[in-house]
C-alpha cells in the first residue's frame, strides 16, 4: 500500500492549461454536468440529538432536532462506504447543493451520502428562538460539533445495518477544519478526510495577520496591476471626502439611502466595500454561481473591467460593489447596516441567525485576526488585534476568546503523526495560505489547485472546469478509492 501510493507523497500540483459569510444567502445549484442529471434527492430527516456531550447534569440532559440530508441512491447498501459532509456555518441545503462531487464520487464508489447540519445553524438550533441569548449560546463549540457528528454516525450506522461501512468526511472552509478535526479526534470513527480550502493554520493563530488580505489584493492584481491601483485610488477619494465630512458627496457617489454621519458610518462603508472584494475573490469561479449570493462568473475579472470602465474612481467602485450587493439590479440605494455586520470576523459574518451563531464562535474558538493596511493591500487601514477582538467580545458576548486554544485542541502545525486526510487549496483563494499547503506525510497529501476558487473541487462537474481541477478531483477520488480498498489506509 505505501509503495502504491509513494508516487503521491510529495505535493501533488495541478496546472490549468490557461494559467468559510458577507451576504444574505441566494438560492442554491450544482454545477452543470456535461448534459446529464447527476443530482440525487436528497430527504430531510432529524437526529435526536444530546445537547451537552461533556456534562452530564447540564440543561437537563436535553436533546435537539439535528438536521440531515441523506441519499442512498448510489449506495450498495450495508457494503459501500459512507461519505459524510461535515457542514459548516449555514443551512446545510446550500452546502449540499453546491458540492456535486461528493455526490458524483458516490456514484462511482458506491456510498451513502449524508450531509450534517451544524449545531446552531439553519434548522438546527438546540434552543429555537433563543437559541442566540446567554447562557444558552454558550452550546456552541467545535467540540461539541463534532460529537455530534461522531454519535450521528455511529447511530446511523447502527440503524441502517452499516457498522462495518467504512467512513470519509468531506467539508470546506471552516466544514473542511471540521473534517481534519473529525479524524484527529474520532480516527476510530472515521476512516479519512478530504478537507477542502481549509484553513487550520490562520483561524488558529499561525501565520501573518496580514496574508488575507494581501491574498485578497492578489487576485485582482494578477488580472491587471491597473485594477489594483484603481481600487486604491477610490478608497483614497472616499477618505479624502470623509476627512472634509463632505457626507452628502460621499451619499450620492455610493447611492447610499441615508448620508453618513460620524467617523464610524465611514469605518462601515470601508467594511462593506472591502467584503465585497473579499467575496469576489472567494467565489472566483469560472462560470456564474448562486453560492453565498448571485455571482457571475469570473467574478473578480468583471470587477476589474467595472473598476477600469471610465475615469470616476467612486463612481466605479460603487458599481463593483454592486456586483455583489445588487446583483439582481432592483436597489435603489444601498443601506450600509444591513447589506453588512461588522463582527468578530473581518471577512465578514453574514446577515441572520447564522451570523450571530459564526460571530460567537469568532469570539471564542475561532481567531481570525485578519487586518487591511493599505501597504500590503489595497483596502484602507483596518487593524483587528487580539485586543480589539477581546474589546469586542467582552462587550456582545460577554467572554473572553482563547487565542491559543485551537493549537492546543486540534494540534496546530503539529500534524505529522495524523493521517489520511488530503488537504486540497485553490491558488486564488485567499483562505489557500492559511492552509496546509505542502504534503506531510505519505498519508497527508497537499493538492493545489492552479486557477481554483473557494473549494472549487467540491463542486460538482462543469463545462467551464480549468483542467486543474478535472485532475484534482481525480487524485482525490483516486486517493478516496486507495483507502477503501486498501483496509482504509492512505
Amino acid at each position: 500500500m505505501r509503495k502504491i501510493l509513494a508516487v503521491l507523497a510529495v505535493t501533488v500540483t495541478v496546472f490549468s492549461v490557461e494559467g468559510l459569510r458577507g451576504l444574505p444567502s441566494g438560492y442554491c445549484e450544482s454545477g452543470k454536468h456535461h448534459g446529464s442529471k447527476t443530482e440525487p434527492q436528497f430527504k430531510e430527516k432529524y437526529f435526536t440529538q444530546t445537547m451537552d456531550h461533556f456534562n452530564f447534569n447540564s440543561m437537563g440532559n436535553g436533546t435537539f432536532s439535528q438536521r440531515y440530508l441523506i441519499t442512498d441512491e448510489y449506495w450498495k447498501k450495508g457494503y459501500g462506504p459512507i461519505f459524510f459532509y461535515t457542514g459548516n456555518e449555514g443551512n446545510i441545503l446550500e452546502f449540499a447543493l453546491n458540492s456535486g462531487f461528493i455526490t458524483e464520487l458516490a456514484a462511482q464508489q458506491r456510498a451513502l451520502v449524508i450531509f450534517a447540519e451544524h449545531r446552531y445553524y439553519g434548522k438546527s438550533l438546540p434552543f429555537g428562538k433563543d437559541s442566540f441569548n446567554i447562557p444558552q449560546i454558550g452550546l456552541l463549540t467545535v467540540e461539541q460539533a463534532l460529537a455530534d457528528y461522531a454519535v450521528m454516525i455511529t447511530e446511523l450506522k447502527q440503524q441502517l445495518a452499516a457498522t462495518d461501512c467504512p467512513v470519509i468526511v468531506f467539508g470546506g472552509s471552516y466544514g473542511g477544519m471540521l473534517s481534519v478535526y473529525m479524524r484527529l479526534k474520532y480516527p476510530n470513527i472515521v476512516a479519512g478526510a478530504l478537507a477542502a480550502s481549509a484553513p487550520i493554520l490562520s483561524t488558529a493563530g499561525l501565520g501573518d495577520s496580514r496574508q488575507f488580505f494581501r491574498d485578497v489584493t492578489a487576485d485582482f492584481e494578477n488580472v491587471a496591476p491597473e485594477c489594483r491601483d484603481a481600487v486604491r485610488g477610490a478608497f483614497h477619494q472616499l477618505k479624502e471626502l470623509a476627512e472634509r465630512e463632505d457626507y452628502s458627496c460621499i451619499q450620492s457617489e455610493f447611492s447610499l439611502c441615508k448620508p453618513p454621519s460620524s467617523a464610524q458610518d465611514i469605518h462601515q462603508l470601508n467594511g462593506l466595500l472591502r467584503n465585497a472584494f473579499t467575496l469576489m475573490a472567494m467565489l472566483d469561479y469560472p462560470y456564474s454561481t448562486h453560492f453565498m449570493g448571485n455571482m457571475p462568473a469570473n467574478p473578480v475579472k468583471v470587477a476589474c473591467e467595472t473598476m477600469l470602465s471610465g475615469s470616476d474612481l467612486l463612481t466605479n467602485l460603487r458599481n463593483t460593489a454592486g456586483i455583489v450587493y445588487n446583483s439582481t439590479g432592483l436597489l435603489t440605494c444601498f443601506d450600509l447596516y444591513n447589506l453588512y455586520l461588522e463582527c468578530a470576523d473581518p471577512t465578514g459574518c453574514g446577515l441572520g441567525f447564522d451570523s450571530l451563531a459564526w460571530d460567537y464562535q469568532a469570539c471564542t474558538e475561532i481567531d481570525l485576526c485578519y487586518e487591511s493596511n493599505n501597504v500590503t493591500d489595497m483596502f484602507p487601514p483596518m487593524p483587528f488585534t487580539e485586543k480589539d477582538r477581546e474589546l469586542y467580545c467582552s462587550k456582545r458576548w460577554a467572554v473572553v476568546p482563547r487565542p491559543d486554544w485551537l493549537k492546543i485542541q486540534f494540534w496546530g502545525d503539529a500534524l505529522s503523526t495524523a493521517s489520511n486526510i488530503i488537504f486540497s487549496n485553490g491558488d486564488l483563494d485567499p483562505w489557500a495560505n492559511g492552509g496546509v499547503r505542502k504534503s506531510l506525510s505519505s498519508s497527508l497529501i497537499a493538492i493545489n489547485i492552479s486557477g481554483g476558487a473557494h473549494h472549487l473541487d467540491l463542486r460538482g462537474s462543469n463545462d467551464a472546469d480549468p483542467v486543474s481541477v478535472v485532475r484534482a478531483r481525480k487524485t482525490e477520488a483516486d486517493l478516496i478509492a486507495h483507502c477503501l480498498v486498501l483496509s482504509c489506509c492512505i
